[in-house]
């Protein structure tokens, strides 16, 4: 992408204005026609004969590998309009308030409507704080009716686009072309092994939490060997419990950190939380953020506009220029979360002398997993005692021990299926397995398969639930979280180690859950040996220099959750809890036409 391009989507993302739109595609175009005029010139040139040019080398390679940018301009332009079109009712929805009811379109208005609450942050704090099941149900049919199900018609016809076009590069369909990036013929095979390790965990906190939801909202809205309806997890995608950690806690009587009032009542803002993400960085050894960033980030939601509020890093390739555009609030999980982005911008500089095609992460999970690495350390009790943000008084034993791994648990291993399972669900719609009349039933299959989870109500065929995840509406490969998840745990134990925090000989003796790696510039050497390789070296090599292995492995995260998944499994047999999950009573049909005629056969 090009540097224009860059700075042309940055000015979209940030203002999602008719005229940034245009200039986006008009830029879109443009690099894409330079790009063909080069593989024109290029198509009948052996690219064995810049062997000894390593730059004509690989730019040849490139320019006969175009991927979706060798559709004719006409269908270029149609596929980044839907995906345009596609991110903005995302971005944009306005959602009627439970018990209203809805006022007719024209009357509806930001001054006096009874559907204008934003999704985020508005509904989004509602999902994560309200405990009336019929409120979360509201809001959770709500936002699909007005995201995803308004574009799956567009969504098909991008699949359609997107297969097309990656053809050109002689790829069976988008999601071979996607896989591509982990560069191994046996990838997804290897993914499923890595849940493997991990769902015998997984399946014990499911059955603790259904449990704790069953006492809470009672049989009639929770069951008992059931899939969990999934609009009571405190997420509007189920992908992360740890909002509900107040009714699920294991010891509720032992007091808890609240670590958003402590940032409120220490007087934080969203830049003090940027510039404490950036005193770790600098603990590290690791790189100061530029004037660039601190001059044009987006780190609050603007009054007077539209934008993507969902967080994310930017580098725009020009050397200088590294921004971060989110809708941060003065909260636990944005303090977190800027952490998140500011790895990226860290690995992103960290590389930036490498040749412009090394620059990048050989892993996209790699470069999910740097900032969240930092997060296993920000979190820890040690940390935040060490800032403040927590007192020096407060004790750790057992009990608060189990409570903050169960809670930390509820963010990180709750997310793992969901992570595998939504670029499942496409790779199936790209190679064609999955039709269009299917989308519905066969992701909900497979929600129910991998996260023991359901709807709150029968779905239809016309309802489009995976496009109302932002990752699917706006053409983002999603499989990189889940190898982040687990590799982010394999990171953390090398670094600790080499920080002199953990033992693997001794593992009981500093737990790995307790580790900070704050001020340790050992363990930041090590880490910024393999970020400033960028992709020079196979993601394998680049594993190898952090932790002294080429594969992936779930035995670091298993480590860490060792003291939970021994207590969740004790605590579920003494309390006689059925551990996993029966099929769900609710389903898909074909049509809101026969949804309705089954309803009325059930009253």
């Amino acid at each position: 992408m090009s540097i224009k391009q860059n700075f042309a989507t940055w000015n979209y993302d940030s203002d999602l204005s008719k005229k940034n739109s245009l200039a986006l595609q008009s830029v879109s175009v443009e690099n894409v026609n330079l790009k063909k005029e080069l593989h024109e010139k290029l198509k009948n040139v052996s690219c064995d004969s810049f062997d000894d040019n390593l730059v004509k080398y690989v730019e040849c390679r490139q320019m006969n590998n175009l991927g979706i940018a060798g559709l004719p301009t006409e269908k270029y332009t149609e596929f980044n309009s839907l995906v345009s079109e596609m991110q903005k009712t995302f971005a944009t929805p306005k959602l009627c308030k439970y018990k209203t009811k809805p006022v007719p379109a024209p009357e509806v208005d930001g001054a006096t409507g009874q559907c204008n609450l934003d999704f985020d942050p508005t509904v989004i704090n509602i999902m994560g704080t309200s405990r009336d099941a019929a409120e979360l149900a509201h809001y959770w049919k709500q936002f699909r009716d007005k995201t995803g199900r308004l574009v799956k018609n567009k969504f098909a016809r991008y699949v359609k686009l997107f297969n097309e076009g990656v053809a050109l590069s002689k790829y069976k369909d988008a999601g071979e072309y996607w896989l591509r990036i982990y560069d191994q013929p046996n990838f997804k095979d290897t993914i499923e092994s890595l849940w493997n390790q991990v769902k015998p965990l997984y399946k014990e906190l499911h059955a603790y939490v259904r449990r704790k939801l069953l006492v809470k909202y009672g049989p009639e809205v929770v069951f008992e060997k059931e899939p969990i309806p999934a609009h009571l997890l405190g997420n509007m995608w189920g992908q992360s419990w740890a909002n509900i950690y107040d009714i699920t806690l294991p010891y509720p009587n032992k007091v808890q950190p609240d670590i958003t009032q402590e940032l409120k009542d220490q007087g934080y803002t969203v830049v003090k939380m940027f510039k404490k993400a950036e005193d770790f960085f600098l603990s590290l050894n690791m790189t100061r953020m530029t004037d660039d960033f601190w001059q044009n980030s987006v780190m609050v939601r603007p009054k007077d506009k539209d934008m993507v509020c969902h967080a994310s890093a930017w580098d725009f390739h020009d050397g200088k220029s590294y921004r971060i555009k989110m809708c941060a609030l003065v909260t636990e999980d944005d303090f977190t979360t800027i952490h998140h982005e500011m790895g990226h911008i860290e690995y992103d500089m960290l590389y930036s002398h490498q040749l412009p095609f090394y620059r990048y992460s050989p892993n996209p999970g790699f470069h999910e997993a740097v900032g969240d690495t930092i997060v296993l350390s920000v979190k820890t009790n040690k940390h935040l005692k060490r800032i403040g943000l927590l007192n020096e008084d407060y004790k750790d034993d057992y009990e608060s021990t189990i409570n903050e791994l169960f809670k930390f648990g509820l963010e990180r291993l709750t997310f793992l299926p969901f992570g595998y399972l939504t670029d499942l669900w496409r790779y199936s719609v790209f190679n064609g397995t999955v039709s269009e009349d299917q989308y519905e039933q066969s992701w909900w299959k497979l929600r129910e398969e991998y996260q023991g989870l359901q709807p709150p109500m029968d779905r239809s065929e016309d309802d489009f639930d995976p496009g109302s995840k932002y990752h699917v509406s706006s053409n983002v490969e999603y499989l990189r979280y889940f190898v982040s998840y687990i590799s982010q745990f394999q990171f953390h134990k090398a670094l600790c180690t080499e920080a002199g925090q953990f033992d693997p000989k001794d593992p009981e003796r500093m737990p790995l859950h307790e580790c900070d790696i704050y001020g340790s510039k050992k363990a930041g050497n090590l880490f910024k040996k393999m970020l400033s390789l960028g992709a020079s070296k196979p993601w394998p090599e680049a594993l190898e220099v952090i932790t002294g292995q080429k594969t992936l492995d779930a035995g670091a995260i298993l480590q860490y959750f060792q003291p939970l998944y021994k207590w969740l499994k004790e605590e579920n047999k003494k309390s006689g809890t059925f551990v996993g999950w029966t099929k769900g009573r609710h389903g898909v049909y074909k049509s809101d036409a026969e949804l309705l005629q089954a309803m009325g056969n059930k009253v």
